[in-house]
């Protein structure tokens, strides 16, 4: 940390429970020059990946289906998102955590991936980087039935889908998760599928 206009003054954990949930109180420097004291409340749950993987041949791309409960108790009606499939990092690099997650998540064993860029998802109140890539798939590669890890409490359904289908699924608003809908518009604009 090496901005000359923030002076950290304080961290207290207010959580601890499944992440870390910190609130900072800091000095921050105006534009004018004056200092100000300030309180903001930072949710660390460590930095993610995530994919889109791609079958060129037949314009198909894998998403996953699953419950996520704080857009269930934020107005989805069923809680269920479509969504490309992603983890945290753990103690992994990126390449190697999305490696073992498409194999988790969706059965199919990939190789190679590409970086294509990372971004800070919801920098208001989340700490959480999240690396994105993209990777080519076919028949041969699908080693399981995928669905996730029963002691992560996953319960993922597989989803192969045309591509046009689930990029016009972001306009009829059955694909709401802003990381799909950043890789399916990176898949469009660079010709994928």
């Amino acid at each position: 940390m090496n901005n000359e206009r923030v002076k950290i003054k304080e961290t207290k954990i207010l959580s601890d429970n499944w992440y870390i949930l910190n609130k900072v109180t800091f000095d921050y420097q105006k534009q004018n020059g004056e200092w100000e004291t300030q309180s903001r409340e930072a949710y660390d749950r460590g930095n993610g990946a995530t994919i889109l993987l791609y079958n060129k041949e037949n314009r198909s791309v894998i998403l996953t289906s699953q419950f996520r409960l704080p857009t269930y108790i934020n107005g989805n009606k069923s809680g269920m998102m479509i969504e490309t499939c992603a983890g945290l990092l753990d103690k992994d690099n990126a390449e190697d955590c999305i490696r073992r997650e498409t194999e988790e998540e969706t059965g199919y064993k990939i190789s190679k991936v590409e970086k294509i860029f990372e971004s800070y998802m919801s920098p208001g109140s989340v700490t959480e980087i999240l690396y994105f890539f993209i990777a080519a798939y076919n028949k041969d590669m699908k080693v399981s039935e995928g669905g996730g890890i029963d002691e992560e409490q996953e319960n993922i359904d597989v989803l192969e889908l045309n591509f046009d289908d689930a990029y016009k699924m972001i306009q009829t608003g059955e694909i709401k998760d802003a990381k799909t809908i950043m890789l399916l518009q990176y898949a469009k604009i660079n010709n994928l599928v």
